[in-house]
């Protein structure tokens, strides 16, 4: 029996019984790892939370590479190709064409041929001793390739490529007098080998030269001459390598040198024909007839220019509306300079298949054959269209007057032609880009990007 002498009471609260700092929050903490932290010693406890804090930032690491490599996973990855033959050759290849089957490959000295289904060179031509800079090729058919070639002095040169063996036919741009020579800056070929645009650069001007190549006669005469120069192909020697390293997988040729005769063939070729002189535009200036009737007089097909002087802009005219320019502005003139006008040295040129605004009323075309050009000049705002079916004009300061022109409000900067040649990409400085259908002769899309961005390129896909 338990008997109480007192009532039951509650005790008063102790020192003891206060709950400490690390204590206050004991109700929201793991159970398992108060028992851990009770276990371990002051030390091992910050060393443990440190521990769990790398793991956890680790965990956290792995899964973001691990989403990140499900996302890359899920993208469309791009095929790794290798290559399948190795070609070496004498001296530094500086550029290629590929045309049927074969590779012409501009070499440090001359110029070779590789056979691209048996991996064999076929051919060299180094009797100029030059180095072919770029070199441009088209299959004409029959085994007959036509090239194009520059060298580092800018000639370019003109080559038939048949039954494994360089001819030489011309030096487009060749002249007696070393200093009226002209430098090649660009060259291009038509689709078939039809006709070849070349542009010069002399000392003070740049030109546009457009030559019809003669394919058809060039073809009639390989096939009656087949067996006349058969001693003039290129001999192949492959060279024999004791290495191990050659005699695996990977076969070596070397060039054969070919004595300038080699390039003399009994078969005469015609030479191409020169259709068109395209000069950049000038600058504006005004007439320098005396009067209306000066001016009538010149017209050859009758047509009416004006009745009176108003009509007419004199060279005086643009004098005085120059003085007046200059002596307004002449304190901002002074600040920032003149700039003078120049005249273009760099043009950008397409080849254009027949359509609506380039075929004349009694012109006889075929429809996958050239008709004329289409060119841009560097700051220039217009596009100019030339026919081929202009007499090339004995006068050598004569320019040659476009056939139709498609003005832009902004110079051009690039401009791009699609395989069919329907339409006309054509990229100004302000990155606004006009894409024209040619066959109609109208503008389809006008398209403005960003802002501060320039257009150095543009291509249809």
């Amino acid at each position: 029996v338990n008997t109480r002498k007192h009532p039951p009471g509650i005790p008063p609260p102790s020192e003891k019984d206060w709950l400490k700092d690390d204590e206050e929050n004991f109700f929201l903490l793991d159970p398992d790892r108060e028992r851990e932290r009770d276990v371990l010693p002051q030390p091992f406890r910050m060393i443990n939370k440190l521990v769990m804090q790398a793991f956890e930032s680790a965990m956290e690491v792995i899964g973001r590479k691990a989403m990140s490599r499900e996302a890359q996973e899920q993208k469309l990855q791009p095929k790794k190709c290798f290559p399948t033959a190795e070609f070496q050759v004498t001296g530094r290849a500086n550029c290629l064409a590929v045309s049927g089957k074969y590779i012409f490959v501009g070499l440090s000295v001359g110029l070779t041929a590789f056979n691209r289904h048996n991996f064999k060179d076929v051919c060299a031509w180094d009797a100029a001793k030059t180095e072919i800079c770029a070199v441009h090729a088209s299959d004409l058919g029959k085994e007959c390739h036509v090239l194009l070639a520059v060298d580092e002095m800018g000639l370019v040169w003109l080559f038939c490529f048949h039954k494994e063996r360089f001819l030489l036919i011309k030096i487009l741009n060749e002249v007696e007098n070393i200093s009226q020579r002209s430098t090649c800056v660009e060259v291009v070929l038509s689709r078939r080998g039809d006709y070849a645009g070349i542009l010069l650069q002399g000392n003070t001007k740049a030109w546009l030269e457009i030559y019809q190549l003669p394919k058809d006669s060039w073809l009639k005469e390989m096939e009656n001459n087949t067996g006349a120069s058969e001693g003039l192909a290129c001999r192949e020697r492959r060279s024999h390598c004791s290495s191990k390293e050659h005699s695996s997988q990977v076969n070596t040729f070397l060039l054969q040198e070919l004595p300038a005769s080699a390039i003399q063939a009994d078969v005469e070729l015609d030479l191409p024909q020169l259709l068109l002189r395209v000069r950049p535009p000038k600058p504006i200036t005004g007439t320098s007839f005396k009067g209306p009737v000066d001016a009538l007089k010149e017209v050859d097909d009758g047509s009416m220019l004006g009745l009176g002087y108003n009509h007419l802009i004199k060279d005086s005219q643009w004098e005085l509306q120059e003085a007046i320019f200059r002596s307004t502005y002449q304190e901002y003139l002074e600040a920032e300079g003149v700039i003078e006008e120049e005249i273009p040295r760099h043009a950008t040129f397409h080849f254009l298949l027949p359509s609506r605004i380039l075929m004349g009323p009694e012109m006889k075309v075929q429809p996958d054959f050239p008709v004329g050009i289409g060119v841009h000049w560097d700051g220039n705002h217009n596009f100019c269209l030339y026919l081929f079916n202009h007499s090339l004009k004995e006068e050598k300061d004569s320019d040659l007057k476009p056939d139709v022109v498609w003005p832009c409000a902004a110079p051009i900067a690039c401009s791009a032609v699609s395989s069919c040649s329907r339409y006309l990409a054509l990229a100004g400085e302000d990155a606004t880009v006009t894409i024209w259908d040619k066959h109609l002769g109208y503008p389809m899309s006008v398209t403005a990007i960003l802002e501060e961005r320039f257009i150095r390129s543009i291509h249809f896909l």
